[in-house]
């Protein structure tokens, strides 16, 4: 089975460099772009479900997908939902960084329980639906894919895709496409 990964178009706080976990951050018109680009190379092929995090940016981008890849309506998944960064949300990229330089943001969720989460998800997407688009957030698919190849996953861009082959024995392959 393969999973399309689609991390959500552009924001103003990705633009801007902004630590943007669970806050509400519409797309701007770059990131509309960006899903509609991301469609529009998914529209190849054929799908059987469309998957998204429940956030307005990650709903947006599914739906704009959604106008390109035929036969698919989009669900929600509330495991998809990014990891919530407690006291670094909103801040600047930088700032957190100087702050917390160990990544232990003040009432943030563990990024293990956030890794967990994301490979349970993308392991039952890949097992039980088959084919399938999943638009979510930056560092729950970099983490959900590290977990299930046991690999580094370099950073995922907006409106970037990440096609997650599933082979024997639950082992995963991660090949980042480009265009």
């Amino acid at each position: 089975m393969t999973v399309a990964l689609v991390r959500h178009g552009r924001t103003a706080w990705n633009l801007a460099r902004r630590m943007q976990g669970r806050t509400e951050v519409p797309l701007d018109d770059h990131g509309q772009a960006q899903a509609d680009a991301a469609g529009a190379l998914l529209a190849r092929a054929e799908w059987m479900h469309l998957i998204a995090s429940p956030l307005g940016r990650a709903v947006d981008t599914a739906d704009r997908i959604g106008e390109h890849v035929t036969g698919v309506a989009r669900e929600i998944d509330d495991r998809l939902i990014e990891r919530d960064y407690g006291a670094a949300e909103g801040l600047a990229v930088s700032e957190v960084h100087e702050r917390w330089p160990d990544g232990g943001y003040p009432d943030a969720e563990p990024l293990d329980a956030v890794a967990a989460r994301a490979g349970s998800a993308l392991t039952e997407i890949a097992a039980r639906r088959g084919n399938s688009i999943v638009v979510a957030h930056g560092t729950l698919l970099r983490v959900g894919v590290e977990t299930l190849t046991g690999s580094p996953c370099p950073r995922i861009l907006n409106g970037q895709i990440v096609m997650l082959e599933a082979e024997e024995a639950g082992r995963f392959t991660a090949r980042f496409l480009t265009e």
